[in-house]
């Protein structure tokens, strides 16, 4: 599996020789209308930083076999947007392409009270990797590589640390970090101080580039 982090939350996974993008949002708008050969997007909430309607016609134009995976929250803002879709939820797991998904649902992490409280669907990709989404959530079964939300309204230090200690992955890495400077900061320096003593390795991303797992 190779996974590229083009900003913020939208990855570019490669894994049985498809490519996966996650959460097109409205951090990385250049960025993701570059690529090319992308077989599916993963859409996991509705928030503007995850869900850029105009991105996504991009990318759908320059690949248009591209299938669009979200949950049926998102889905009623595509059906208004005219953008064909499949809903994936309710722990389903799924064969698309040859890979395969499975679906975790949940509320996007408390901001304050009510406050963006929508549905966040976090996906397991490849049987490996654990996209959460903007939540805490336990999927309840091993991931060997974690993407984790290390900034924002919702996240703070001690918050995600506690939960990559909870899930136990071999392997974390950050997201949801498009309002900080790259690879600067707490956010950071304490998984890279902490998390080696539990065999956890924290590793950060150079934008653009290609890290294998």
């Amino acid at each position: 599996m190779k996974i590229k982090k083009l900003g913020h939350c939208c990855l570019v996974i490669e894994t049985n020789g498809k490519r996966v993008m996650t959460d097109p949002g409205s951090y990385t708008v250049e960025e993701q209308a570059q690529e090319k050969n992308i077989d599916l997007v993963l859409i996991t909430h509705e928030h503007p930083d995850h869900f850029h309607v105009e991105s996504l016609k991009e990318i759908i134009k320059n690949n248009p076999n591209v299938k669009i995976i979200t949950n049926d929250g998102v889905g009623k803002l595509l059906d208004g947007a005219g953008i064909s879709y499949e809903v994936l939820e309710n722990k389903i797991a799924k064969e698309i392409l040859g890979i395969e998904l499975e679906a975790h649902d949940c509320r996007h992490e408390e901001i304050f009270e009510e406050l963006g409280q929508v549905k966040n669907t976090g996906f397991f990709i490849g049987k490996r990797l654990f996209y959460p989404g903007d939540a805490f959530y336990n999927p309840g079964k091993s991931v060997e590589i974690l993407a984790v939300g290390v900034a924002g309204p919702w996240s703070r230090v001690r918050d995600f640390m506690k939960y990559v200690l909870e899930i136990k992955p071999k392997f974390c890495f950050p997201v949801h970090d498009g309002m900080l400077r790259p690879n600067f900061g707490t956010a950071y320096r304490v998984p890279v101080m902490v998390l080696p003593k539990f065999n956890i390795v924290f590793k950060t991303f150079e934008e653009n580039k290609e890290e294998e797992f």
